[in-house]
């Protein structure tokens, strides 16, 4: 607990995140501030980080993917995330570069933990997905995708996959790599989803 007192990051934290983060030395700075306000303690809990998340999304339920995206940081599994989990969570789910997110990606489908992907699995996220999509949003997908189970489904045909196959980190990732559409299906972007369906109108 001895420098999280002090409101100062230590300089080892601050110069490994620099190196692996966009993020400068004003902005982690400043996080590192409200992360303290937020959790006094220096550590924040699956509830605390379902509720810091539930704010950038105040029209929708993301009680369910909060949960995951938690799970997906939790590096030791302690049930805590500290400040250095939290931003790199913030890093790879914003601005980090397409291998590491799809490495985050893969760790965030990958439910059990267990190295593989499995279509029960998808079909767990993208539900935990739609409970984050407005319904006016769901109305404008394609018929091919707008339940959950399409969805799924359709993620699954695009990897080739039969019903109990399983998907290895390496399938995924280049399998999605190759394949925008099904980069476009693994995220959740409802703006990109309404800017791509203008874009397709005559």
């Amino acid at each position: 607990m001895g420098n999280s007192k002090s409101g100062a990051l230590s300089k080892e934290i601050l110069e490994e995140l620099q190196l692996n983060t966009k993020f400068t030395e004003e902005e982690l700075s400043t996080w590192y501030q409200s992360f303290l306000k937020e959790c006094p303690s220096g550590r924040i809990t699956r509830q605390e980080f379902q509720t810091i998340y539930a704010k950038f999304f105040p029209e929708a339920d993301p009680k369910d993917y909060a949960q995951h995206v938690f799970r997906s940081f939790d590096a030791n599994s302690d049930g805590t995330l500290d400040f250095k989990e939290y931003v790199i969570a913030l890093h790879m789910t914003s601005v980090g570069k397409s291998s590491q997110k799809l490495e985050w990606a893969f760790s965030l489908y990958d439910v059990d933990g267990n190295g593989t992907i499995s279509k029960n699995e998808v079909l767990e996220i993208i539900v935990a997905i739609f409970k984050m999509i407005s319904p006016d949003d769901v109305k404008q997908l394609p018929d091919d995708e707008n339940t959950p189970e399409k969805r799924a489904e359709k993620i699954w045909g695009f990897f080739g996959k039969k019903e109990d196959d399983k998907l290895t980190e390496k399938e995924f990732i280049e399998g999605t790599m190759s394949n925008k559409e099904i980069l476009r299906l693994i995220q959740f972007e409802p703006q990109k989803v309404k800017q791509k369906l203008k874009e397709k109108k005559p």
